[in-house]
């Protein structure tokens, strides 16, 4: 089927879509997440979908093109780390010629290499779409080569964000207080995380809560990497509060800890030595199955970072029935806010963070929601429509010969897309 738009006539049903970003499967963070679960249905719904990474490690293929749930993924050597972002000697080349062969592109940011896809893009016609997964905030104890990475970084997005078609935030709070969307909020359209989450098993979840916790103390669930800018010394230090109530009381931490590029696990050894009794670290688990049941087996699940973009794993715990503690920051308190399923804490501060947990553990049916209240405030098919109708308006328009003016005038013009702002 071929429609026109301004006259030029292009392809209205299958696209073929390039997305870039510097991590991707089997790297998992939420972000990474979030990519694969919207190219995988875009993928299930019949477009033809690629991936540009890095090959951020010496295990995986070099140079390599490999399929994942019909996701093609191209992985560039990656010779030097910075920080969290990697140097690819071979990406000009490797993205004007991907960009030559698809119709669409997609950035997500923060990413070193924002620029040089958007120059690419320029000279091979395509708009650029960014989808900001947060602001790049580096550790403080870094010095003063952490400031110029971000400021670097930050002026490549700039480049990028003043050419791109259009720029998708996780909310409307968080664009508005991001030093990365504020200057662009004409640009912006808010699409929430693609978020889905299979029902937890009853049995293995009694399982879990046994071995947790024998007495039937409380369980805090505490979903995401051990790093700085999620301040797991606060969630730590917030049992001073909490186990004046509930001395047997037990935080477990599902992610990674031991993070190369992060020192938080040393920094903190002694505060967690110290409160080894309480605490049990499951490392990395990337069966949602297993998440699930971690996720049902917890009384409350709390969050208590210094930054946060959105935190999809909110959603993921109430959609399994638990409850939530976050801290009141930019983008990060709107699943609580918009659902009213937990309780949010003053940031920074561990008494009221444990001050908060008591509430819920000791109100908890008061904050519970039923499951498709949950999923009719974050919709995943709505949020792949969203992505799906923008990679059609935006999709590089392809001159073909010579169109009739009998097939000009049957042929039906594409919707326009007007802003989508699901939080106003």
């Amino acid at each position: 089927m071929v429609s026109l738009d301004n006259g030029i006539p292009h392809t209205a049903d299958k696209l073929k879509i390039l997305i870039c970003l510097l991590y991707y499967f089997p790297h998992r963070t939420g972000l990474t997440i979030h990519v694969q679960r919207v190219a995988e249905e875009l993928v299930r719904r019949g477009h033809e979908v690629t991936v540009l990474t890095a090959r951020y490690n010496k295990s995986l293929p070099r140079d390599d093109v490999w399929m994942h749930e019909g996701v093609r993924i191209v992985r560039l050597w990656a010779p030097l780390r910075i920080n969290r972002g990697m140097v690819m000697p071979a990406y000009p080349i490797a993205i004007y010629d991907l960009l030559r062969q698809h119709d669409v592109v997609s950035i997500h940011t923060p990413m070193l290499e924002t620029a040089v896809v958007t120059l690419a893009a320029m000279l091979t016609g395509h708009k650029v779409l960014i989808t900001h997964h947060g602001d790049l905030i580096l550790p403080k104890d870094q010095g003063w080569f952490s400031r110029f990475i971000e400021r670097a970084v930050f002026a490549m997005y700039k480049f990028a964000a003043h050419r791109a078609g259009r720029i998708f935030a996780y909310s409307q709070d968080y664009a508005e207080n991001s030093y990365y969307l504020k200057p662009f909020l004409d640009k912006v359209d808010v699409i929430y995380p693609p978020i889905t989450m299979p029902m937890p098993d009853p049995a293995k979840v009694r399982e879990l809560r046994a071995k947790w916790s024998p007495d039937g103390s409380p369980i805090i669930g505490f979903a995401g990497r051990f790093v700085e800018e999620k301040r797991p010394d606060l969630l730590i230090k917030a049992l001073d509060v909490v186990e004046k109530k509930y001395p047997n009381v037990r935080i477990v931490f599902a992610g990674e800890y031991d993070i190369p590029y992060e020192h938080t696990w040393a920094r903190y050894k002694s505060l967690v030595e110290s409160r080894r009794d309480h605490l049990i670290f499951l490392g990395l688990t990337p069966d949602m199955q297993d998440m699930a049941n971690f996720y049902a087996a917890c009384d409350v699940l709390a969050l208590t970072s210094d930054t946060e973009c959105f935190a999809l794993v909110q959603v993921e715990a109430m959609l399994c029935g638990t409850p939530v503690v976050m801290t009141d920051i930019p983008g990060g308190r709107v699943p609580v806010m918009k659902t009213g399923m937990g309780k949010l804490a003053s940031q920074g501060d561990s008494i009221s963070i444990g001050e908060a947990l008591l509430e819920v553990i000791d109100h908890r049916d008061d904050y519970v929601k039923p499951r498709a209240q949950i999923e009719a405030v974050f919709s995943f098919k709505e949020t792949v429509d969203r992505y799906e109708r923008h990679f059609r308006k935006y999709a590089r328009r392809k001159r073909a010969p010579k169109v009739t003016m009998q097939s000009a005038s049957a042929a039906p013009h594409s919707p326009s897309i007007e802003p989508e702002h699901p939080e106003r």
